[in-house]
């Protein structure tokens, strides 16, 4: 599956809608991302049940903004709605091999648990 172009628009369907979700926060004038791109799409046609989609955050300000992007290229990673992975900087293609394969390891009712317990813990600080 080759990667996808996220708006605005439709950044919620595709993250609803999909399990794992990799988002690659990008420019055109960034050479960083320029040289990460074949490394990311090769990876979108190694991994088809994964969808792989690029925020232009020079188009995708607001959404580049929400997510706090504050370098490019970030690669963040969505499983079941879930942010499990965000990090700037590219990856060379065997480390983003390796992201991918952590990502689709982990146990999301593990990942659950963690993140009530977190909540659960800052409520009760508050």
């Amino acid at each position: 599956m080759a990667t996808i172009e996220v708006t605005q628009e439709n950044f919620n369907q595709v993250v609803n809608g999909n399990s794992m979700v990799i988002v690659d926060f990008w420019a055109p004038w960034c050479g960083p991302c320029r040289s990460f791109a074949p490394a990311y799409e090769a990876a979108s046609e190694k991994h088809p049940d994964v969808v792989f989609a690029k925020v232009n955050t020079e188009e995708q300000q607001a959404l580049a903004g929400y997510f706090q992007i504050r370098s490019i290229p970030t690669l963040m990673i969505f499983r079941e709605k879930i942010i499990i992975f965000a990090q700037p900087g590219a990856l060379p293609a065997a480390a983003l091999e390796q992201v991918i394969e952590k990502a689709k390891a982990l146990d999301m009712n593990e990942v659950r648990r963690e993140i009530e317990k977190e909540q659960a813990s800052a409520a009760n600080k508050g």
